[in-house]
Parts: C-alpha cells; structure tokens; sequence
C-alpha cells in the first residue's frame, strides 16, 4: 500500500515539477525575443508537457492523433493558424487601424491578424496568463502535427509520403465542394494518418465544421501535416516571436489603467464616484436578467418558474427576449461600458437608486437602500494574471484636478466557472482559500458566502480551499488527486482567485485605498470535473447545466447586498 502511496506522490510530484519548468521555460523564452517549437530551443517545453500528459490533451503522449483536445485547442486560436509558420505574438500596436482583417477566436477574446500566407498576429493584452495559454496550446498544436508527419513521410531523405497523404492533399486541395461519397473516402484515408477509426473521426467531424470550412478538420490535419513535413524534410522550423514592444509593456497595467480610469470618469461625469460601490465581476447577463427580466417579461414571468425565465434567456434563438430585457435596464438608468482599452473587458453600471424595488422578485430592505443608494459594478470576466492587474487599478483612487478621490467600494463579489475535484458539472463551490499553484502563496480570506446560503435548492454545494493554476491547460489527474486528498483539501480549481484577492488585499491593508473592513464574497459553478474521464473541458460546454448555478449566485450575491448594507 505505501509503496502505491509513494509512486503517487512522485508522479504528482513529477508533474508539479513539469508544471513549474513550463512556467519557468516560457518565461525564458519571451525574455529571448523568439523561439523554434519544434527546435532546441522548444525541446524543455515539449518535453515538460509530455511528461505532465494534462488531462485536456488526452492522449498527447500516445502515438495516435487527440481528437478532443484538439478541437479544444483550435477554438481558442485564431481560424488559419495551422497554416502559418511564423507567430507573432505582438501587444496593441495599432493593427486595428489597418486594412487586416480582425480575426476573434470561437472560445477567446484575443484579436488576431492574417499578415500574409506565413504570418499570424495574436495581440496579447491581458498579460501573462493570455501567453502562458496561446503557447502551451502551440505546443500541444506542434506536437500533435509531428505525430501527422511521422506517420505519412515513407523516406526523409526523397521527402516520399504514404498514399493516404496523398489523397487527403487532394481532397483538400480541390475547389469543389465534397460529395458524401468523396467526405468518407477522405475520412477513411485521414483516420489512417490520425491512428484513429472512422467512426471516432466521424463522431467529431461536424464539432469542427463550420458555415465557411464545413470540411476544416481534413483541412486542420493536412496543413498540420503539411508544416510538420516541410520541418522534417526541408528544416523549414515555424517560429514564434515576441514583439519588442509586448516585452517591454508586459506587467505594466497599461490597459488595465486606461480600463479603470474609463470607468471611474463615467462614474464622476455620473455623479456615482461618492457612493457605496458593489463592484461584482461575473458575466455580461445576469445580474441584469435579476434585476429586470421580472419586470421586462411580465408575461412569460407569470407562467413560468423564474428559472425557466433565465433558461429561456439563455437560449441562442431568444434574442427579442434578451433585447426585451436590456431596453428595460437601459431605461431604469443601467450604464453599459464597451471596452476600448484593448482589456477586452465590458462594464455595466446599476444605478439602484432608480430601480423599482417593488419589479424584482428578491429580498431587499428599500428604506436602506433609498437612504444609502449603492451602485453596482458588474465587470466580465478577468483572465488569469489580468485579474490582478484591473482590479489593482480599479481600487486605486480617482485623481481629478489635482485630487485624490478614493472609492468607497463596500463589497467586492467574484462568480465564475471553475473545475471540481468532488461533485460533477453545474455544482457550486464556496473557496475559504485561494492557493496560488507553483508559489508558497495561499491567501485565506473570510468569505460572505456560506454555503448554507446556496444549499438545498437543487444544486450541490462544496466548501474548502480552491488552487489557483497557471493554465486551464497545465493540469492532470495525479497533481489534482494529490491536492484533493492531502492536507490542502482542495475542491476546484479556477485562474484568477489568488490574482483578485492579492489586489483586494494589497488595496485594503496595505495601499488603503479602500477600507479595511471590505467585503468579499467568492463562488464558482463547476463547468467539468478534470478527475473524471470524459468530463474535462475539453468534452464539450455546460449547455443548460449552468443556468441554475450560475443564478442561485447572482441571486444570493445580490440579496445580500442589498439587505446588509
């Protein structure tokens, strides 16, 4: 038994190393300008994430090709990058004032740009985490292209390919649209190359279709195969670069300055900047549909179940129902805040004064919410790293006309999705703790949510310490078993606790830009469980599961601002 107990330990400990000479390399090589994935120089960071084997690569260390984490990953890169050798990692340099087209990924809010038929520009604006998570997906994304070419190359020296490549070039290559006889031959011909069968590439075949490429993951395979081909036989290596100016900016809060100072303008010119401010960072939806939908959609409100209402929000085809909903909140004084800072991080603002406490269908004291009329702050969310560096910046106080106008922030509530490591997707998680993963940082904090604030209302709820990690993608089974059963007891995993806490600590107790007694409440809904198989990130969204946890927060987070103020 202790020997199983002993070799556990030391692949949780392997992996916690592998975790650790990732963070390390990848600052290392953006520090040197540039680097050849495929090279020596990627040589530490391929290594280091075949050793880790993170759950949401799947079957990265085995010779046949990983089908989910690939469609994982290729969603949260820019649509064209398979076919680019050079990637340029660039800060807001100005290429949205230029004729390139802006390219958004389907799961990120990162904008790219097609320089030409080689070269892809990320702009990386959110900091460190947004580079830590483009480079681990470009290696899992290289690694997997090797395992293409070595496949189908027959002779390096000739530069001779097997028959099926040949076909999938083809199929790829030819301007007219595929029959379903030619799709399965091609199929067939690529399940080969993948070491896969074709009822496993089928399955996923349409999860990559989109309206423009209905046939993009033939066309993700060949230009993989393609480039790791022109690597092996012509030493062609793709290279990633970091621009001067990204080095240089990177960690200065630039647009986490021009984000905060945005709002905190909109506030003075509001008259808002003296009031109690709530700030919550959630999504751009609900806190709006809690606080209106009752009142938008009197109708469907009074036939249906107040769930029901946030599920029908929640559908794609509903969009007169969510435009119902935000007309109304428009009207009762709700200010919205598109960001142009490049944070990628949009605000609205709920002036309570001018809402009709008698619409909403949660508990509030109205006589102290007229007297002290707080102001609701709803933020996005932040992403890793970034999350320090907005709210660092939004808690500073307002300089204007040469005075320091501090913000009278009462509460800060942070909701988000995180993994879980007891307990299954669409469950809630109350952290006491956030432990910053890699680092002796932990930073225990007295949490306004209970978890018998949340229970018994058709949700699960968990309570202990929450890890703070470095990467959704930096992850495996025996690092998170190791967390879940040792002392740490931990019950999920997120990227940004530690990072919002640090700042609210830093604000309150060190800086005093805000008061001392501030307010926090944390909760999270889990969006997978990374421990069991098959419910990882990388099987597919909550669909409707998140629906019912992710408004019990709102819901509670809310009631209790405005019933203890």
């Amino acid at each position: 038994m202790s020997n199983i107990k002993h070799h556990e330990r030391t692949r949780a400990q392997e992996s916690s190393n592998a975790i650790e000479r990732m963070y390390i390399t990848m600052r290392h090589l953006f520090i040197r300008g540039f680097y050849k994935p495929m090279g020596v120089s990627g040589e530490m960071l391929r290594n280091s994430l075949l050793l880790l084997r993170p759950e949401i690569y799947g079957s990265i260390g085995e010779e046949k090709a990983e089908l989910e984490g690939l469609l994982y990953v290729i969603d949260r890169l820019p649509e064209g990058i398979e076919e680019c050798t050079f990637i340029n990692l660039t800060s807001d340099e100005g290429y949205s004032n230029s004729h390139f087209k802006t390219i958004i990924p389907e799961k990120r809010r990162r904008n790219c740009y097609r320089i030409d038929d080689e070269q892809m520009n990320i702009e990386i604006t959110r900091g460190r985490s947004e580079i830590y998570d483009i480079l681990t997906h470009l290696t899992f994304l290289f690694v997997e292209s090797h395992k293409i070419s070595n496949r189908v190359l027959v002779d390096e020296e000739e530069g001779l390919t097997t028959r099926d490549w040949e076909k999938l070039e083809k199929s790829v290559l030819s301007k007219k649209e595929l029959t379903n006889e030619e799709r399965e031959v091609a199929i067939t011909h690529t399940a080969n190359i993948l070491g896969r069968t074709f009822d496993e590439l089928r399955a996923v075949y349409n999860d990559f279709a989109t309206p423009k490429q209905p046939e993009r993951l033939l066309h993700i395979v060949y230009w993989l195969g393609k480039l790791a081909l022109e690597e092996q036989v012509n030493n062609n290596k793709r290279t990633i670069t970091f621009t001067p100016v990204l080095r240089e900016r990177i960690g200065h809060h630039i647009h986490g300055e021009i984000w905060a100072n945005n709002i905190k303008e909109i506030l003075y010119k509001n008259s808002l900047l003296n009031r109690p401010i709530h700030v919550i960072s959630a999504n751009m939806h609900s806190v709006m549909n809690t606080l209106f939908a009752p009142a938008a959609l009197k109708t469907l409100a009074s036939k249906k179940d107040v769930f029901e209402v946030y599920e029908a929000l929640s559908n794609n085809d509903n969009k007169a129902l969510r435009d119902k909903v935000n007309a109304e909140a428009l009207r009762k004084g709700m200010l919205y805040i598109k960001d142009t800072s490049g944070a990628n991080i949009d605000v609205q603002l709920f002036d309570t004064s001018k809402i009709d406490i008698s619409k909403i269908d949660i508990k509030a004291k109205e006589e102290i919410l007229h007297e002290k009329k707080p102001v609701i702050l709803v933020m996005d969310y932040a992403f890793g790293e970034q999350a320090y560096e907005t709210i660092d910046e939004l808690l500073k106080p307002y300089q204007k006309n040469g005075e320091k106008i501090h913000l009278n922030v009462e509460s800060l509530s942070i909701m988000g999705k995180a993994g879980i490591l007891e307990g299954g997707k669409g469950d809630i998680m109350i952290p006491s703790a956030h432990i910053f993963e890699g680092t002796a940082d932990n930073y225990p904090f007295k949490n306004e949510l209970k978890k018998e604030d949340l229970e018994g209302q058709g949700v699960e709820v968990y309570e202990g310490s929450m890890i703070t990690v470095l990467g959704t993608s930096l992850q495996n089974k025996d690092i998170l078993k190791f967390f879940h059963d040792s002392t740490w007891q931990v019950i999920g995993l997120e990227m940004e606790g530690a990072h919002y806490q640090k700042a609210i600590q830093a604000a309150s107790k060190v800086r005093g830009s805000i008061g001392n007694d501030v307010k926090v409440r944390y909760a999270y809904y889990a969006s997978d469980n990374p421990l069991e198989t098959g419910a990882t990130l990388a099987s597919g969204g909550l669909g409707t599961t998140g629906v019912r946890p992710t408004y019990l927060i709102t819901r509670t987070i809310l009631e209790q601002i405005f019933n203890s103020i």
